[in-house]
């Protein structure tokens, strides 16, 4: 795939990478084997690694780290769980998120994604205003008002229109919706 894409506006990017370059890290990537493949961007700290795979703010911060030593932009994924969202505590746990996980990470090749869990893969997609206030929120928290800040969760043809014409979202991270070539075209070519 990568050498298809050689010569295309089309980026590569991976899943994961881990903050170790060698060792006895079985099921894990490095960023040498990604840069090897010629993989431009890597998805960090996904809710789903969080929850499944014990990813915490520290580990996320290593990975985050070691992309960036490889010259891979980092996409960082930060969100609240419905649990937190109900409480009132979603500006609490972004920003306790961004501020653990940035540490000594360059923001000048850093791509960040909201992704409320309670909205991946659920069908329930955050309200475009309200997404469009956290994402103004972390914009708030960054050094570098130029990151590039996506919103994900259950990104749809039917609401990629409403979700980008807000002024805080400068992108969105697809997830299911890319499997199907039709609907993935429709988001690509919002209005």
């Amino acid at each position: 795939m990568s050498k298809n894409l050689h010569g295309s506006r089309i980026r590569l990017g991976a899943q994961n990478i881990h903050w170790a370059d060698e060792g006895a890290y079985t099921g894990e990537i490095s960023g040498a084997m990604l840069t090897e493949v010629s993989v431009n961007y890597v998805v960090v700290g996904h809710s789903e690694r969080r929850q499944y795979f014990g990813e915490t703010d520290e580990t996320v911060n290593l990975r985050l780290k070691a992309a960036q030593k490889h010259g891979l932009t980092p996409i960082l994924c930060v969100g609240e769980t419905k649990a937190q969202r109900d409480a009132g505590e979603t500006e609490n746990i972004i920003i306790n998120q961004l501020k653990n996980d940035l540490v000594e990470v360059e923001q000048r090749n850093l791509v960040i994604a909201y992704e409320p869990i309670w909205a991946i893969g659920t069908g329930d997609t955050c309200e475009s205003k309200e997404a469009n206030s956290v994402i103004g929120l972390i914009r708030a928290q960054l050094s570098n008002p130029d990151v590039t800040i996506q919103y994900g969760g259950s990104v749809k043809p039917d609401n990629i229109d409403e979700i980008m014409a807000q002024p805080e979202i400068d992108g969105a991270l697809v997830g299911g919706a890319s499997l199907d070539p039709a609907s993935f075209a429709r988001i690509a070519n919002y209005q």
